[in-house]
């Protein structure tokens, strides 16, 4: 349920760092630079192509993406009973969602955990854990699985990629305006762009990055309660919260040091908590009780 946001942020990162090397690579970065001091139009223009066009390829990627970095096997023919449970309650599941069979896999984690991805509704991969399976019964991890089943079929991959590539189209356009302002305000360099342009601009890029990310996670929270609603609805609202309240006391055990609490799925009070995906679970399970 965890690992949808952090897999696509992580990749779009790396591949908006890789077209961001790419353009100075090629002088494009110079090309803007030198054109009527800034071309602000061009910029503009540029800075959505390698915008979306990063984030349009993680979307794209996500599924390979997600096996890779878990080492998730998918279940071609079910092996065992539980495997042949899992694909049974997904395929009833998405059937009853109105979206095309999804992939589903296991991937060896201790922890409990479960995310859903893929570029549409009719492309999909759902996922869970082994320390999901050892350690929620059947009716807590079918609810799990409607909670994936909902993510995909509200389309919330498709959304929040769509704003990741607006994220990232201000993240470019913005840190090369401040690059440019640097250089040749600041630094008075007047023979085209120098290293205070370069550093000024990955700097501000990285720190931009930063708040954009904040603005996806607080679009992914907002998501999670219809997902949340959405397993309520495919598996029952009791189950549902019996899913949540497992997950809650599985955190309580597990020992997470102080500094770290921010980043689990409860949170804390801190700045970190902006960049959370998912909301505090005692929200998200008032919210389920209010239906």
């Amino acid at each position: 349920m965890f690992k949808r946001l952090t897999l696509l942020i992580i990749t779009n990162f790396a591949i908006i760092a890789l077209l961001s090397f790419t353009m100075q690579l090629l002088g494009i970065d110079r090309m803007l630079a030198q054109q009527s001091g800034l071309n602000l139009q061009g910029l503009l223009l540029f800075a959505a192509l390698f915008g979306f066009g990063g984030a349009f390829i993680s979307l794209l990627i996500s599924k390979w993406m997600a096996k890779m970095s878990t080492g998730a096997t998918v279940i071609t023919v079910p092996a065992n009973p539980t495997e042949q449970w899992l694909v049974d309650t997904v395929r009833r599941q998405a059937t009853q969602a109105g979206i095309g069979m999804p992939e589903v896999a296991i991937y060896d984690a201790p922890d409990i955990n479960a995310f859903a991805t893929g570029w549409n509704r009719d492309e999909s991969l759902v996922a869970v854990s082994i320390g999901l399976l050892n350690n929620m019964t059947q009716e807590e991890a079918e609810a799990v699985l409607g909670h994936e089943i909902s993510h995909v079929a509200n389309g919330d991959m498709v959304t929040l990629t769509l704003i990741q590539g607006v994220m990232n189209t201000f993240v470019i356009f913005l840190s090369r305006v401040i690059g440019y302002v640097v250089d040749r305000i600041i630094l008075k360099n007047e023979r085209g762009e120098g290293i205070g342009y370069f550093v000024a601009s990955m700097a501000s890029q990285i720190v931009l990055g930063l708040v954009a990310s904040m603005v996806v996670a607080w679009f992914s929270r907002r998501r999670e309660f219809y997902a949340d609603a959405g397993g309520a609805h495919l598996a029952g609202r009791n189950k549902m919260i019996a899913a949540l309240e497992r997950l809650k006391a599985n955190q309580g055990e597990s020992g997470l040091p102080q500094q770290m609490t921010a980043f689990g799925i409860s949170g804390g009070g801190s700045i970190m908590s902006l960049f959370m995906s998912h909301p505090p679970l005692e929200e998200r399970i008032e919210a389920l009780r209010q239906q």
